[in-house]
């Protein structure tokens, strides 16, 4: 029987070594990567069947990989693997199109049987977030919203990297853009959020699951 090909995501070497020890006999792990855009072009090359991401990642976090994913990849189905258990960041991942949702203290016990779930066309979400969610299923996760139109996918990236303290040139070498472009974006964002300042910036990201406050 073919095992489904799996792609892992995570910026913490030792972790990734552990889950592919973890998955490796029921899965064909086909490569890993240690940031969101590492994320999308290993995709792209490798067509897995599953993909594991981590939220907080540096440069591009997990759900707006999983955003670009659900387009690039349609076929690919995603899940992410987090220590956020903040219901806010669980909205949003399934908001970006993820099909499951694990805590990382609930590996052990909960991924794979996850990861089987979600190829076999099912959402999963972690026992501990299920009980704290009651009998009753929210409505994000009965069926998947439309993107946020408040930032375009553009501006979000750039306030991520606010939020990780890089300064605009900077940013704009990891975008391949100029410098101009990037204070143009800052703009649009500081006027559609109505927020002026770099701390309040980050907040904002931190809150909405754009950044992390690790």
């Amino acid at each position: 029987m073919t095992k489904p090909r799996l792609l892992l995501a995570d910026d913490h070497t030792i972790l990734v070594e552990g889950l592919k020890a973890l998955l490796a006999p029921e899965f064909e792990v086909v490569a890993t990567a240690g940031d969101g855009r590492a994320v999308l072009e290993a995709a792209e090359k490798y067509r897995p069947d599953l993909i594991l991401l981590d939220i907080s990642m540096p440069a591009m976090n997990g759900i707006e990989a999983a955003r670009r994913l659900k387009r690039s990849n349609p076929g690919a189905k995603v899940i992410i693997l987090t220590m956020h258990g903040d219901l806010s960041f669980v909205k949003a991942a399934f908001d970006a199109g993820v099909s499951g949702y694990v805590l990382k203290h609930s590996a052990a016990t909960e991924l794979v049987t996850a990861l089987h779930g979600v190829a076999s066309g099912r959402r999963y979400i972690s026992s501990l977030i299920q009980k704290r969610l009651g009998a009753e299923t929210p409505s994000f996760l009965r069926q998947p919203k439309k993107l946020s139109a408040d930032l375009t996918s553009r501006q979000r990236e750039v306030l991520q990297l606010v939020a990780e303290g890089r300064v605009r040139k900077e940013i704009a070498q990891i975008l391949g853009v100029s410098v101009k472009t990037v204070e143009f974006h800052k703009q649009k964002i500081t006027e559609k959020l109505g927020i002026h300042t770099d701390a309040g910036l980050t907040a904002y990201a931190i809150r909405h699951g754009i950044a992390s406050a690790e």
